[in-house]
């Protein structure tokens, strides 16, 4: 009996042993578990921030490139524009400052036909003469008027700037009608010649008016100068015409009449004067 009590005492002590073991085997591996999930999850949240805050700094990164790059392209549009602009205005400042003082001249010029041709046309000889000088007042006032928008399209108020060459033409054309007989060919001849050098002035003026207005990019003012210029050449070529149909013709018949008559004069005078002598002698 005392045998058989001990062996179920030292059973019982082996079976307590076994589950104390077997808790404390459980107890470690729910430990050893616990502190795997708790390292992964500890890893997991790590590895997140680290992502999270890789992909931060990429897209701040990222960012910063990008709106450098926008900024360096919108420089260098920027830049490259001023530069342009600049080129541009250094290569045609000269020539625009060139073209607006031509500009000047000649609406000064046209200003003083428009004084002189009444002048001209009041003393002329011939009814189709007088008609056409008038035809061309009206036409030069329009020219005018074309200058001053070509001075508006360019943003400019209209001014004029003295023309020696007008003002010599002009000149010209008054010592014309005082040394030329009044109501004849002649002073007619001698004023289309004076109107085309008006006319050839005109034309090549405004010739290179319209080319410079080409170049500086003004294509509107080139095409109302244009015009001005193709109506100078219609009115030299009408003068041309004129002068070889009837006046030319007309003034070198005077011209032979007055050899006529000069003639006839100086021999009237010469049997005068011996007319006298051969009464002195008697």
């Amino acid at each position: 009996m005392k045998q058989e009590s001990t062996t179920k005492s030292r059973t019982g002590r082996s079976q307590s042993g076994t589950a104390g073991k077997r808790r404390n085997e459980n107890k470690t591996s729910s430990n050893g578990s616990g502190n795997s999930q708790r390292s992964a999850n500890s890893w997991r949240t790590e590895n997140e921030n680290s992502q999270r805050a890789g992909n931060g700094n990429n897209q701040r990164a990222g960012n910063g490139n990008s709106q450098r790059a926008g900024n360096s392209e919108k420089s260098g549009r920027s830049t490259q524009a001023a530069m342009g602009e600049q080129g541009q205005n250094g290569h045609n400042s000269k020539l625009e400052k060139f073209f607006t003082d031509q500009l000047k001249d000649i609406y000064y010029a046209e200003q003083k036909i428009v004084q002189a041709i009444p002048e001209m046309q009041e003393a002329c000889t011939t009814d189709e003469l007088k008609d056409a000088f008038g035809e061309h007042l009206m036409q030069t006032k329009k020219h005018v008027k074309r200058l001053e928008r070509v001075f508006e399209i360019l943003g400019q108020k209209p001014e004029g700037k003295k023309c020696e060459a007008i003002e010599g033409i002009v000149k010209e054309a008054r010592g014309i009608i005082q040394e030329t007989e009044e109501g004849t060919m002649t002073r007619d001849a001698a004023l289309i010649m004076a109107a085309q050098k008006v006319e050839h002035y005109e034309i090549a003026t405004y010739g290179g008016l319209v080319q410079f207005a080409i170049t500086v990019g003004q294509h509107e003012a080139a095409d109302i100068l244009d015009r001005t210029l193709r109506e100078e050449e219609d009115t030299d070529r009408l003068l041309t015409e004129i002068a070889e149909n009837d006046i030319n013709l007309g003034a070198e018949q005077e011209e032979i009449e007055f050899s006529w008559d000069r003639e006839r004069n100086q021999k009237q005078e010469r049997e005068g004067q011996n007319s006298r002598m051969e009464e002195t002698e008697e």
